[in-house]
């Protein structure tokens, strides 16, 4: 239904507005995330049916999807130029990116999941189908490691040293951190390795990629989004989660445990501590048990 309207869109660039072919095609790559939320989500709407809703819950799709602030910018100015030519040629009558924004750079806190939630998501895979121990193997990857969707889906067999507890991850910037890796993530990995990873034949260039789909080609960002969306419907949860909410939780647990702050900012690969510290928004609960606990004068005159 879509693709009358790319080719259209293509056209128009190419000769309205003389665009480069690489600036064409960033345009038409730009639509082409939209059409694939649409699909992922089942809304069958043709760009005159498209609302501003539809819009921004799209934006907040690709936010979740971890997409840096200046693509996510970028794909805003691509939907709103396929809109300006979709007025142009009459096709729709009002222009709903209009009233959208691009998600702020400053993202709002996402749900955490309790330990409970967690085991409840990962119950729902189907280990007797062919993806399933994949499956399990990527979600307990993603809570216990705390890892970025990115960094699962570019994960390499040669950066798995699980025989001393650790992966080797290559993360934002191409840089290198080793997390340790516990028991029940190294326990799935080495069952999907063994039992289902070796029977697929990889592509040529993802021979060394740990998950694979069943074609053999390594899985994409918006694959485990979907497969996360799914198993959380399947297990009644109500919050919104998507990859980043276990690498959330993973932090969120550990610093309600106990853990340093600085050893969860070298876990979680961040550049600076500030950028840590936005997982310290502890309940209240658990900061007045914690001064009760610690403080000398907290109790003082009760």
């Amino acid at each position: 239904m879509w693709e009358s309207y790319k080719r259209g869109f293509k056209t128009f660039l190419q000769l309205e507005k003389s665009l480069s072919n690489n600036s064409v095609e960033a345009y038409l790559r730009d639509l082409d995330k939209l059409t694939d939320y649409l699909q992922l989500s089942e809304t069958s709407k043709n760009p005159q049916e498209i609302e501003a809703s539809d819009l921004q819950n799209f934006l907040q799709w690709i936010n979740e999807l971890e997409l840096s602030s200046t693509s996510q910018t970028r794909i805003v100015s691509g939907i709103r130029a396929f809109y300006k030519y979709c007025l142009l040629e009459d096709i729709v009558k009002k222009d709903p990116s209009q009233l959208i924004e691009a998600p702020k750079t400053k993202r709002s806190l996402p749900d955490v999941l309790s330990p409970e939630e967690i085991d409840a998501i990962i119950c729902q895979i189907d280990l007797s189908k062919p993806e399933g121990e994949r499956n399990k193997a990527i979600l307990e990857i993603l809570y216990s490691c705390g890892l970025r969707v990115s960094e699962v889906v570019a994960l390499r067999i040669s950066q798995l040293h699980l025989d001393v507890g650790y992966i080797r991850v290559i993360g934002k910037g191409d840089k290198e951190r080793l997390v340790p890796v516990g028991g029940e993530a190294t326990k799935y990995l080495n069952i999907y390795l063994n039992h289902s990873r070796n029977k697929i034949t990889a592509v040529p260039g993802n021979e060394d990629i740990v998950f694979l789909n069943r074609r053999g080609k390594k899985l994409t960002r918006v694959m485990v989004f979907h497969i996360i969306k799914e198993l959380t419907a399947g297990a009644g949860i109500q919050k919104t989660v998507s990859p980043h909410t276990f690498r959330h939780s993973f932090a969120t647990h550990l610093i309600e445990g106990g853990a340093n702050l600085r050893a969860v900012q070298e876990m979680l690969g961040h550049e600076n501590i500030t950028t840590t510290e936005i997982y310290t928004h502890l309940d209240r609960d658990f900061l007045r048990k914690t001064l009760e606990k610690y403080h000398p004068s907290f109790n003082k005159g009760k």
